[in-house]
């Protein structure tokens, strides 16, 4: 289902960033809605060596449809970083209005 509402999760290195992803993916209608939760701290490997960054989450609800040929390319676009976190996880429930909202705002 290419309309199906999904949330996607985006790290990022501050809030300069998150905002430019936020407003393209809001402006173009590839997200309804862009939350960033400022303060959270990653734990990784990277080239083989352990790191931690203080990153902000963006949480973006958008379709399943526009994730591979829209947001992904935006982000990649956009993001500081060689390899972004952009994940999806599908909404399986959600109040129905909400959802419709979904729809509406981004053209599905």
């Amino acid at each position: 289902m290419k309309d199906h509402p999904i949330m996607v999760l985006i790290t990022a290195p501050g809030n300069n960033s998150a905002r430019a992803i936020a407003d393209r993916l809001v402006n173009e209608r590839i997200a309804a809605c862009v939350n960033i939760l400022p303060g959270i701290v990653s734990i990784y490997t990277w080239q083989g060596e352990p790191s931690e960054d203080e990153e902000v989450m963006l949480i973006v609800k958008s379709t399943q449809g526009l994730f591979a040929d829209r947001l992904v390319p935006v982000v990649k676009e956009i993001h500081p970083y060689d390899v972004p976190e952009i994940i999806a996880l599908p909404i399986i429930l959600g109040s129905q209005d909400y959802l419709e909202w979904i729809a509406e705002m981004t053209g599905n």
